[in-house]
């Protein structure tokens, strides 16, 4: 799998909304290789994407088609400014990966300092069962590295935003903690992105 994340700010998320139901409706049947999209903008005007292709030649497939050149000059108008990209070539999903159902979505950006203890908790976050996870609220999620610098992109995707913040309150067993407490200690500069209306879109 592939995934390109895609950043910016806007102060005009409708607009911005009606062009990405506007690519699925119209380029989407016909990309290459798409799996799925997951968008939307934070309350604080922070625009993420997150799209994922089934290989890297997929995604660049779509970028060469003139349609998609087309709709991105219409869909960056509605961006304060350029936006920024990050090609992620070493990318997965765990327990129901990135689920068109669920009602709240967090992009969790954060930078690598130990890339071989980060790559062997997400490993293991892959394999893991929802047994494991303990987490009802929890349908999925998708993790990135950034090819072009030491950045992780993962995607949490929950039932509500109600259920996640209840979910976070829940004790967690002391394998898990001592699992995310190796896990954070190997990554600095970590920041979340709240979707509370998550833009989500597959074929």
């Amino acid at each position: 799998m592939f995934v390109q994340v895609i950043q910016g700010k806007t102060s005009d998320p409708a607009g911005l909304r009606s062009m990405a139901d506007r690519w699925v409706d119209e380029l989407g049947s016909d990309a290459p290789g798409w799996l799925g999209t997951t968008m939307g903008v934070t309350a604080d005007g922070d625009f993420v994407g997150v799209v994922r292709f089934a290989s890297a030649g997929d995604a660049a497939a779509n970028s060469d088609r003139p349609q998609q050149s087309a709709w991105w000059e219409e869909f960056s108008k509605h961006l304060d400014g350029e936006a920024t990209f990050h090609d992620c070539t070493t990318a997965d999903t765990w327990l129901a990966g990135g689920s068109d159902d669920a009602g709240f979505v967090q992009v969790i950006q954060s930078r690598i300092k130990d890339r071989q203890a980060v790559t062997s908790g997400l490993q293991g976050m892959a394999s893991a069962s929802s047994e494991e996870f303990g987490r009802k609220d929890l349908i999925g999620g998708v993790y990135a590295l950034h090819d072009d610098d030491d950045g992780l992109t993962q995607v949490a995707y929950f039932t509500s935003e109600a259920d996640a913040r209840q979910g976070e309150s829940q004790e967690m067993s002391a394998e898990s903690q001592a699992a995310m407490e190796e896990f954070m200690a190997a990554v600095s500069d970590t920041t979340y992105f709240d979707l509370t209306d998550p833009w989500l879109a597959s074929p």
